[in-house]
């Protein structure tokens, strides 16, 4: 769950900014990237969008954010919508959001690319020189590597990387020089 500073800081950028959230995208659904969705759902209306495959991990969080960190979840976590795949395109005015079905990290893992802007959203598939880990329940690393190969580094080089955790990247500079990919 997120604090209330956190979830001021949240509330304040989209006031600023004029943004009228439409969607509430999730990458994969391990607990430390659906904490705050309950707050999202209840703030904006949101119902959060996730690949049916990864159902399981997400009904499994509770669980597992109780038996690491002695704290209960359950109450706080929305209904979720599992409509996505890999033919999805999500539309944001002019912007097409493409989903790129990803597993290995989790079974239901997707990528969000935006051909327009030249960014793909990855989550925990791909970061800065590494890869997401596969030793959690549902983790298949020879599937990650496929996914990465398949769907990720066939894109456009110049093509920005956002993972779930810590500094961008391109598509370019993962070939290059990603010793999980050489």
């Amino acid at each position: 769950a997120w604090t209330e500073r956190e979830k001021r800081l949240i509330g304040d950028f989209i006031g600023h900014q004029g943004i009228a959230p439409k969607y509430s995208l999730q990458t994969h659904m391990h607990f430390d990237h659906c904490l705050g969705l309950g707050f999202i759902n209840m703030e904006y209306g949101l119902t959060p969008l996730c690949h049916p495959a990864d159902m399981p991990v997400y009904k499994s969080a509770p669980d597992m954010v109780r038996q690491w960190f002695g704290t209960d979840i359950s109450s706080t976590i929305p209904q979720v919508a599992t409509d996505i795949s890999e033919a999805t395109v999500l539309h944001l005015g002019d912007v097409d959001i493409h989903v790129l079905h990803t597993p290995g990290h989790t079974p239901g893992g997707v990528c969000y690319h935006i051909p327009s802007a030249r960014i793909l959203f990855t989550g925990d598939t791909l970061f800065r020189g590494s890869v997401g880990r596969t030793d959690l329940p549902g983790g298949d690393s020879r599937q990650e590597l496929d996914s990465i190969r398949e769907k990720i580094l066939v894109l456009p080089a110049d093509t920005i990387v956002m993972p779930g955790h810590g500094p961008e990247s391109t598509v370019r500079e993962e070939m290059e020089s990603n010793p999980y990919l050489t």
